[in-house]
């Protein structure tokens, strides 16, 4: 409920200089800082003068709304004279006057926190909100009666009073203009010398960087290079020592054969290591082409099953898997995806010496699919887990010796990965295994700048935007659903930040509200969003677990409910505020809005909205 103040007359110059001091000790109650206690008192005083000379006589009342932190001081100030001629070039500021007339209305304005007029030839009657300060406490009434009781009585010479107390807040104010005169003159010449310093290293650093791009260029082309180069007597070698292994040319003794073994092993590692690099190569100089084809999940693990079983060598481990119930269709380069679950799956097989090996595939969400390589191998120590993706990085442990690697298995499957629009990851315990998986879309899209310059619009786009501003990703996905067969669509915004970067991008029907936003004030939000012309015609639904609906609906929220909000509420709710009716087909929704898209017409505005005007 609202907790009154106290009410004044205006009748005389003197209600006017009373107005204005009340105005000033009921701030100080309030909390606010002397700068702030000036501007409402001159905010009111500007406003109650202009009731005495144009109305001849009104009334003002001070009041708190709002029963949680921050509160709200209310002013209202009315009179039964004959109205504000020209209010809105008045409020716009373009209105010139000779008298002064509205000079008075949009300094108010734009010194309280939220404004609202209603003039006609019946009289004017205007109300200010401001926002206590974050440190003040919570008002009672019991808090409000005994600060009233102790204000003093309004002295006789009340005019030369405020005429002094005037001048030192003029005085004040002008020697913190001094002060910050100088010190933005020092701030000034610091800027000038950091912009020089800036200057000098941006160029700096713009050398640098072309350095480093032609070492980078230089880099990838001589691993592409040299990775060709060295095949060919990588090849030689490998066919030359299976040449004497097959005894072609002879028999070898046993130590010639053992020889020739360690020949060849050599060969092989060095063969791996050269593919491993041309790969990495190919990818950061943007050679690497995805060609998507449409494919079976079952089919490509199947042909990952008979390649690898052979690569079992003990009974002791075992090799699994693990197909969803109904085959899964895909639309993604196989071969790409089928090297990075062969790099996982052969890394399980050299550090799992006892246990299983389980491969699986599942569906992440509607557009993504999942595939899993699981062991009950060595493990990965929590800090080494981002190490294992960099490139020639590998974890020192007791297998070590006995297996072949190069340290580039795992950097490879990240790129193709990201390559693929994807991502991989990894959970590991120490002692117990781990499991990598990459995660990709189940439909790879083929860019064509051509047709993405102006995307085609779907059925979707013709309902009316919503915009729904909450940071719980569960409320997000019931207001999703609330609305999925309706006449409206969703625009989600986890925070007020991303709400004002959309609003640029759609305009919204309609605004649902979560009050407690991770970190940000939604109160003031709503208050600033009521002050924009260009916003303020949009109708704000507040969904929240606060209990503070008096204060939600006087900074101009058009409706309140308390969480949780029902499907049936909102939607009557929406459909109230936007003036439709059940049956209303998109076409004649969209007519109800202006020219612009997603601006509602003046003729769909609420009786509320219409009473405002």
């Amino acid at each position: 409920m609202a907790i009154r103040f106290l009410a004044l007359s205006i009748e005389n110059e003197f209600d006017v200089l009373a107005a204005r001091q009340r105005a000033r000790d009921i701030a100080a109650i309030c909390g606010f800082a002397l700068q702030d206690q000036a501007r409402v008192s001159t905010s009111v005083s500007e406003l109650a003068r202009n009731v005495y000379n144009y109305a001849g006589k009104g009334r003002i009342e001070y009041s708190i709304e709002g029963a949680t932190v921050p509160q709200l001081l209310k002013i209202v100030i009315e009179d039964k004279g004959p109205g504000i001629p020209h209010i809105k070039q008045v409020l716009s500021g373009g209105y010139q006057s000779p008298t002064g007339m509205g000079l008075g209305v949009i300094g108010a304005k734009r010194l309280m926190d939220r404004f609202d007029i209603t003039t006609n030839s019946g009289g004017t009657t205007i109300t200010l909100h401001k926002f206590l300060p974050a440190t003040a406490p919570l008002l009672t009434p019991a808090m409000v009666g005994s600060s009233i009781s102790g204000l003093s009585e309004l002295a006789p010479n009340i005019s030369l009073s405020e005429v002094q107390h005037q001048n030192r807040e003029l005085l004040r104010t002008l020697d913190e203009l001094n002060a910050r005169q100088k010190e933005l003159l020092s701030l000034t010449q610091e800027l000038e010398d950091t912009n020089r310093g800036v200057v000098a290293l941006y160029a700096e650093l713009d050398e640098k960087a072309s350095h480093l791009r032609r070492a980078d260029e230089l880099k990838s082309r001589f691993l592409s290079n040299m990775s060709h180069e060295f095949r060919t007597p990588l090849n030689s070698i490998r066919a030359l020592a299976k040449l004497l292994l097959d005894r072609m040319d002879g028999e070898l003794t046993t130590e010639q054969e053992v020889q020739v073994q360690y020949i060849l092993k050599g060969a092989v590692s060095l063969s791996d290591l050269v593919n491993d690099l041309l790969d990495i190569a190919k990818i950061e100089a943007g050679k690497t082409e995805i060609k998507p084809t449409t494919f079976y999940v079952s089919e490509m693990i199947s042909a990952l099953r008979g390649m690898l079983k052979p690569l079992l060598v003990s009974n002791k481990l075992a090799l699994n898997f693990t197909l969803p119930e109904e085959d899964i269709e895909l639309f993604q380069d196989e071969p790409k995806i089928s090297q990075i679950l062969r790099n996982f799956i052969s890394n399980s097989l050299k550090f799992t010496e006892v246990g299983s090996i389980d491969v699986s595939v599942s569906i992440a969400n509607d557009q993504c699919v999942t595939f899993s390589v699981k062991d009950s191998g060595l493990g990965i120590a929590p800090e080494y887990l981002e190490l294992i993706f960099e490139e020639f990085s590998q974890v020192e442990n007791r297998l070590q010796k006995g297996v072949k690697g190069t340290g580039l298995g795992l950097p490879l499957c990240k790129n193709l990965a990201t390559l693929l629009k994807g991502k991989v990851a990894v959970e590991s315990t120490l002692g117990e295994g781990s499991t990598f998986s990459v995660t990709v879309p189940a439909y790879y899209k083929v860019i064509n700048p051509v047709e993405e310059v102006v995307p085609a619009l779907t059925v979707a786009d013709d309902r009316l935007p919503v915009m729904i501003i909450e940071d719980e990703a569960y409320e997000q996905l019931l207001y999703e659903r609330y609305l999925a067969d309706s006449e409206f669509r969703v625009v989600p915004a986890r925070s007020l930040r991303e709400a004002n970067t959309l609003w640029g991008q759609v305009r919204p029907a309609a605004v649902l509200l979560d009050i407690l936003l991770k970190g940000e004030d939604s109160w003031r939000w709503l208050a600033d969003l009521k002050q924009d012309e260009q916003r303020n015609a949009v109708p704000v639904i507040i969904a929240s677990s606060v209990e503070d609906e008096r204060k939600g609906l006087a900074l101009g929220a058009d409706a309140y409910f308390h969480k949780p909000l029902l499907k049936a509420d909102l939607l009557a709710s929406l459909r109230q505020l936007l003036g439709m009716q059940r049956d209303d087909t998109p076409a004649a929704l969209t007519r109800a809005l202006a020219p612009e898209a997603g601006t509602l017409a003046e003729d769909s505005a609420t009786p509320r909205q219409k009473g405002a005007q």
